[in-house]
Protein backbone atom coordinates (compact mmCIF):
# COMPACT_ATOMS: atom_id res chain seq x y z
CA UNK A 1 0.00 0.00 0.00
CA UNK A 2 0.94 3.46 -1.08
CA UNK A 3 2.44 5.99 1.97
CA UNK A 4 1.00 9.28 1.96
CA UNK A 5 1.16 12.60 3.82
CA UNK A 6 -1.59 15.17 4.06
CA UNK A 7 -1.22 18.83 3.98
CA UNK A 8 -4.12 21.40 5.02
CA UNK A 9 -4.38 24.59 3.85
CA UNK A 10 -4.68 27.87 5.36
CA UNK A 11 -6.29 31.31 5.05
CA UNK A 12 -5.74 32.66 1.76
CA UNK A 13 -7.04 29.66 0.07
CA UNK A 14 -10.80 30.46 0.86
CA UNK A 15 -12.76 31.29 -2.56
CA UNK A 16 -16.80 31.71 -2.90
CA UNK A 17 -18.13 28.43 -4.30
CA UNK A 18 -15.70 26.52 -1.79
CA UNK A 19 -17.39 22.87 -0.62
CA UNK A 20 -20.67 23.06 -3.22
CA UNK A 21 -19.37 20.42 -5.38
CA UNK A 22 -19.01 18.41 -2.45
CA UNK A 23 -22.60 18.90 -0.84
CA UNK A 24 -24.44 18.25 -3.45
CA UNK A 25 -22.51 15.02 -4.19
CA UNK A 26 -22.59 13.32 -1.24
CA UNK A 27 -25.19 13.24 1.64
CA UNK A 28 -22.89 12.12 4.43
CA UNK A 29 -20.99 15.96 3.81
CA UNK A 30 -24.25 17.51 3.43
CA UNK A 31 -24.93 16.96 7.02
CA UNK A 32 -21.06 17.74 7.62
CA UNK A 33 -21.86 20.87 6.70
CA UNK A 34 -25.38 21.23 8.68
CA UNK A 35 -24.11 20.61 11.69
CA UNK A 36 -21.52 23.05 11.25
CA UNK A 37 -23.62 25.46 10.86
CA UNK A 38 -25.53 24.41 14.15
CA UNK A 39 -22.48 24.28 15.90
CA UNK A 40 -21.59 28.14 14.65
CA UNK A 41 -24.84 28.88 15.01
CA UNK A 42 -24.47 30.81 11.91
CA UNK A 43 -25.06 29.86 8.00
CA UNK A 44 -20.88 29.52 7.31
CA UNK A 45 -22.87 26.84 4.42
CA UNK A 46 -24.18 30.13 2.48
CA UNK A 47 -21.83 32.37 2.99
CA UNK A 48 -18.99 29.53 1.48
CA UNK A 49 -21.32 28.77 -1.30
CA UNK A 50 -22.72 32.38 -2.31
CA UNK A 51 -20.53 34.83 -0.51
CA UNK A 52 -20.00 37.77 -0.43
CA UNK A 53 -16.25 37.26 -0.85
CA UNK A 54 -15.66 40.01 1.58
CA UNK A 55 -17.97 38.20 4.30
CA UNK A 56 -16.02 35.15 3.70
CA UNK A 57 -12.67 36.16 3.63
CA UNK A 58 -13.40 37.60 7.69
CA UNK A 59 -11.04 35.82 9.72
CA UNK A 60 -13.63 34.41 11.61
CA UNK A 61 -15.52 32.96 8.83
CA UNK A 62 -12.35 31.99 6.62
CA UNK A 63 -10.60 29.80 9.52
CA UNK A 64 -13.82 27.58 10.02
CA UNK A 65 -14.82 27.30 6.31
CA UNK A 66 -11.50 26.01 5.38
CA UNK A 67 -11.41 23.68 8.16
CA UNK A 68 -14.59 22.10 7.27
CA UNK A 69 -14.03 21.90 3.38
CA UNK A 70 -10.61 19.93 4.19
CA UNK A 71 -12.37 17.92 6.81
CA UNK A 72 -15.04 17.42 4.14
CA UNK A 73 -12.66 16.00 1.70
CA UNK A 74 -10.72 14.24 4.63
CA UNK A 75 -13.79 12.13 5.61
CA UNK A 76 -14.30 11.27 1.54
CA UNK A 77 -11.11 9.94 1.10
CA UNK A 78 -11.03 7.93 4.57
CA UNK A 79 -14.03 6.21 3.15
CA UNK A 80 -12.18 5.33 -0.04
CA UNK A 81 -9.83 3.70 2.19
CA UNK A 82 -6.96 6.33 2.39
CA UNK A 83 -5.20 6.85 5.49
CA UNK A 84 -2.09 9.30 5.78
CA UNK A 85 0.74 7.91 7.76
CA UNK A 86 1.66 11.57 8.53
CA UNK A 87 -0.10 15.29 8.58
CA UNK A 88 0.91 18.71 8.08
CA UNK A 89 -1.13 21.92 8.21
CA UNK A 90 -0.26 25.79 7.46
CA UNK A 91 -1.21 27.95 9.95
CA UNK A 92 -4.79 27.56 10.39
CA UNK A 93 -4.62 24.35 8.45
CA UNK A 94 -2.74 22.69 11.67
CA UNK A 95 -5.83 22.67 13.00
CA UNK A 96 -7.50 20.60 9.82
CA UNK A 97 -3.87 18.24 10.49
CA UNK A 98 -4.78 17.70 13.91
CA UNK A 99 -8.46 16.94 13.04
CA UNK A 100 -7.41 14.03 10.93
CA UNK A 101 -5.16 13.28 13.06
CA UNK A 102 -7.70 12.69 15.52
CA UNK A 103 -6.49 14.75 18.31
CA UNK A 104 -9.37 17.25 18.05
CA UNK A 105 -13.05 16.45 17.54
CA UNK A 106 -14.30 18.83 14.34
CA UNK A 107 -17.42 19.73 16.61
CA UNK A 108 -14.87 21.65 18.99
CA UNK A 109 -12.73 22.63 16.38
CA UNK A 110 -15.08 24.51 14.65
CA UNK A 111 -15.84 27.06 17.30
CA UNK A 112 -12.00 27.05 18.32
CA UNK A 113 -11.35 28.38 14.78
CA UNK A 114 -13.84 30.91 14.39
CA UNK A 115 -12.48 32.33 18.52
CA UNK A 116 -8.71 31.98 17.25
CA UNK A 117 -9.92 33.82 13.69
CA UNK A 118 -12.07 36.55 15.96
CA UNK A 119 -8.74 37.22 18.63
CA UNK A 120 -6.46 37.32 15.75
CA UNK A 121 -8.62 40.06 14.26
CA UNK A 122 -8.96 41.92 17.54
CA UNK A 123 -5.38 41.39 18.81
CA UNK A 124 -4.13 44.82 17.08
CA UNK A 125 -5.79 48.14 15.54
CA UNK A 126 -7.54 47.12 12.10
CA UNK A 127 -5.64 48.27 9.03
CA UNK A 128 -2.53 49.41 10.85
CA UNK A 129 -1.11 45.65 10.66
CA UNK A 130 0.00 43.63 7.39
CA UNK A 131 2.02 41.08 6.00
CA UNK A 132 3.75 41.02 2.71
CA UNK A 133 5.94 37.74 1.02
CA UNK A 134 9.70 38.54 0.11
CA UNK A 135 10.84 36.83 -2.98
CA UNK A 136 14.39 35.79 -3.53
CA UNK A 137 15.94 35.83 -0.42
CA UNK A 138 16.84 33.92 2.55
CA UNK A 139 15.82 33.83 5.36
CA UNK A 140 19.03 35.12 7.35
CA UNK A 141 19.84 37.99 5.01
CA UNK A 142 15.99 39.10 5.99
CA UNK A 143 16.43 38.54 9.50
CA UNK A 144 19.66 40.86 9.21
CA UNK A 145 17.14 43.30 7.38
CA UNK A 146 14.24 43.42 10.00
CA UNK A 147 16.81 44.08 12.62
CA UNK A 148 18.14 46.89 11.27
CA UNK A 149 14.19 48.50 12.06
CA UNK A 150 14.34 48.74 15.61
CA UNK A 151 11.09 51.38 15.68
CA UNK A 152 8.80 49.14 14.42
CA UNK A 153 7.47 45.24 14.75
CA UNK A 154 8.45 43.47 11.69
CA UNK A 155 9.03 39.53 12.11
CA UNK A 156 9.33 36.42 10.13
CA UNK A 157 5.88 34.45 9.47
CA UNK A 158 6.22 32.10 6.95
CA UNK A 159 9.10 30.07 6.12
CA UNK A 160 7.15 28.64 3.20
CA UNK A 161 10.08 27.39 0.47
CA UNK A 162 13.29 28.77 -1.01
CA UNK A 163 12.76 32.16 -2.13
CA UNK A 164 9.59 32.42 -0.88
CA UNK A 165 9.57 34.01 2.74
CA UNK A 166 6.43 35.83 4.25
CA UNK A 167 7.12 38.68 6.81
CA UNK A 168 4.49 40.83 8.91
CA UNK A 169 4.33 43.59 11.07
CA UNK A 170 2.96 47.15 11.21
CA UNK A 171 1.95 48.79 7.60
CA UNK A 172 4.86 51.41 8.72
CA UNK A 173 7.31 48.56 9.54
CA UNK A 174 6.44 46.49 6.20
CA UNK A 175 6.77 49.70 4.04
CA UNK A 176 10.27 50.04 5.85
CA UNK A 177 11.62 46.53 5.60
CA UNK A 178 10.23 46.59 1.76
CA UNK A 179 12.81 49.43 0.91
CA UNK A 180 15.91 47.52 3.29
CA UNK A 181 15.21 43.91 1.47
CA UNK A 182 14.87 45.24 -2.50
CA UNK A 183 18.16 47.08 -1.18
CA UNK A 184 19.94 43.25 -0.41
CA UNK A 185 18.23 41.81 -3.43
CA UNK A 186 14.86 41.00 -3.12
CA UNK A 187 13.19 40.49 -7.03
CA UNK A 188 10.11 41.77 -5.21
CA UNK A 189 8.15 42.34 -1.68
CA UNK A 190 4.95 42.00 -2.38
CA UNK A 191 1.84 43.23 0.00
CA UNK A 192 -0.73 40.49 1.03
CA UNK A 193 -4.63 40.60 1.37
CA UNK A 194 -4.82 40.19 5.04
CA UNK A 195 -6.08 42.12 8.05
CA UNK A 196 -3.67 41.75 10.07
CA UNK A 197 0.14 41.04 11.30
CA UNK A 198 -0.49 37.32 11.77
CA UNK A 199 2.64 35.16 13.24
CA UNK A 200 3.97 38.36 14.31
CA UNK A 201 5.15 39.58 17.84
CA UNK A 202 2.23 41.66 17.50
CA UNK A 203 -0.50 38.30 18.25
CA UNK A 204 1.05 37.86 21.54
CA UNK A 205 -2.03 40.02 22.86
CA UNK A 206 -4.36 37.78 21.72
CA UNK A 207 -2.90 34.82 23.81
CA UNK A 208 -4.20 35.09 27.11
CA UNK A 209 -7.98 34.53 25.77
CA UNK A 210 -6.86 32.13 23.12
CA UNK A 211 -5.29 30.11 25.85
CA UNK A 212 -8.10 30.51 28.26
CA UNK A 213 -10.85 29.07 25.54
CA UNK A 214 -8.28 26.30 24.27
CA UNK A 215 -7.88 25.08 27.90
CA UNK A 216 -11.71 24.54 27.90
CA UNK A 217 -11.05 22.16 24.47
CA UNK A 218 -10.52 18.42 24.70
CA UNK A 219 -7.14 17.70 22.83
CA UNK A 220 -6.34 13.54 22.60
CA UNK A 221 -2.98 12.09 21.42
CA UNK A 222 -2.69 11.96 18.29
CA UNK A 223 -2.95 9.00 16.02
CA UNK A 224 -0.64 9.42 13.51
CA UNK A 225 2.24 12.65 13.56
CA UNK A 226 1.62 16.03 13.21
CA UNK A 227 4.70 18.31 11.97
CA UNK A 228 3.64 21.34 14.14
CA UNK A 229 4.16 24.97 12.62
CA UNK A 230 6.38 26.14 15.29
CA UNK A 231 9.14 23.08 15.71
CA UNK A 232 8.83 21.88 12.38
CA UNK A 233 9.04 18.37 13.76
CA UNK A 234 5.99 15.74 14.83
CA UNK A 235 4.04 15.66 17.54
CA UNK A 236 1.60 13.04 19.25
CA UNK A 237 1.48 13.95 22.55
CA UNK A 238 -1.68 16.27 23.46
CA UNK A 239 0.12 18.60 25.95
CA UNK A 240 2.76 19.20 23.33
CA UNK A 241 0.02 19.97 21.01
CA UNK A 242 -1.53 22.41 23.18
CA UNK A 243 1.59 24.30 24.12
CA UNK A 244 2.67 24.43 20.38
CA UNK A 245 -0.98 25.51 18.67
CA UNK A 246 -0.99 28.86 21.64
CA UNK A 247 3.20 29.74 20.41
CA UNK A 248 1.70 29.53 16.91
CA UNK A 249 -0.38 32.48 16.72
CA UNK A 250 2.60 34.65 16.88
CA UNK A 251 5.70 32.14 15.85
CA UNK A 252 6.79 31.63 12.27
CA UNK A 253 5.72 28.86 10.64
CA UNK A 254 8.33 26.88 9.61
CA UNK A 255 6.57 25.32 6.62
CA UNK A 256 9.81 24.42 4.48
CA UNK A 257 11.29 22.68 7.28
CA UNK A 258 8.35 20.59 7.80
CA UNK A 259 8.15 19.28 4.18
CA UNK A 260 12.04 18.74 4.30
CA UNK A 261 11.55 16.57 7.47
CA UNK A 262 8.72 14.64 6.05
CA UNK A 263 10.34 13.75 3.20
CA UNK A 264 13.05 11.82 4.74
CA UNK A 265 10.74 9.56 5.87
CA UNK A 266 9.94 8.53 2.18
CA UNK A 267 6.26 8.56 1.51
CA UNK A 268 5.02 8.12 -1.85
CA UNK A 269 2.96 11.89 -2.48
CA UNK A 270 2.01 14.62 -0.77
CA UNK A 271 -1.88 15.20 -0.56
CA UNK A 272 -2.81 18.98 -0.32
CA UNK A 273 -6.60 17.81 0.96
CA UNK A 274 -8.73 21.32 0.91
CA UNK A 275 -9.57 24.39 -1.50
CA UNK A 276 -6.51 25.64 -3.32
CA UNK A 277 -3.50 24.30 -4.65
CA UNK A 278 -0.88 26.42 -3.07
CA UNK A 279 0.73 23.93 -0.68
CA UNK A 280 1.38 21.57 -3.42
CA UNK A 281 3.32 24.32 -5.53
CA UNK A 282 5.65 25.06 -2.08
CA UNK A 283 6.45 21.55 -1.97
CA UNK A 284 7.24 21.28 -5.50
CA UNK A 285 9.69 23.98 -4.95
CA UNK A 286 11.25 22.14 -1.81
CA UNK A 287 11.79 19.08 -4.46
CA UNK A 288 10.27 19.26 -7.89
CA UNK A 289 10.34 15.34 -8.33
CA UNK A 290 8.21 14.98 -4.98
CA UNK A 291 4.69 13.48 -6.70
CA UNK A 292 1.72 15.79 -5.45
CA UNK A 293 -1.83 16.02 -5.37
CA UNK A 294 -4.21 18.65 -4.68
CA UNK A 295 -7.70 17.13 -3.68
CA UNK A 296 -10.38 19.73 -3.49
CA UNK A 297 -12.89 18.40 -5.79
CA UNK A 298 -14.55 15.19 -6.99
CA UNK A 299 -12.49 15.50 -10.09
CA UNK A 300 -8.99 15.72 -8.09
CA UNK A 301 -10.04 13.51 -6.01
CA UNK A 302 -10.64 10.29 -8.64
CA UNK A 303 -7.14 11.35 -9.75
CA UNK A 304 -6.24 11.30 -6.95
CA UNK A 305 -7.88 7.64 -6.03
CA UNK A 306 -6.90 6.35 -9.17
CA UNK A 307 -3.08 6.77 -9.04
CA UNK A 308 -3.74 5.85 -5.23
CA UNK A 309 -5.30 2.62 -5.95
CA UNK A 310 -3.06 1.39 -9.10
CA UNK A 311 -5.62 1.84 -11.61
Amino acid sequence: MKQVAFMFPGQGSQTVGMGRELYEASPKIQKLFDDADQILQKNLTKIMFEGPKEELTETENAQPALLLTSIALHTMLLDMEVQPVMTVGHSLGEYSALVAAGAISLEEALPLVAKRGKLMEQAFPKGQGTMAAVLGLDSETIQAGLSEINEEVVDLANLNCPGQIVISGSVKGIEMAKEILKAKGAKRVLPLNVSGPFHSRLMKSANEAFSEYLNKVTINDAAIPIYANVSASPVRENAEIKELLIKQLYSPVRFEESIRNMMEKEVDAFVEVGNGKVLSGLVKKVNRNTTTFAVQDTASLNDFISWFKGD
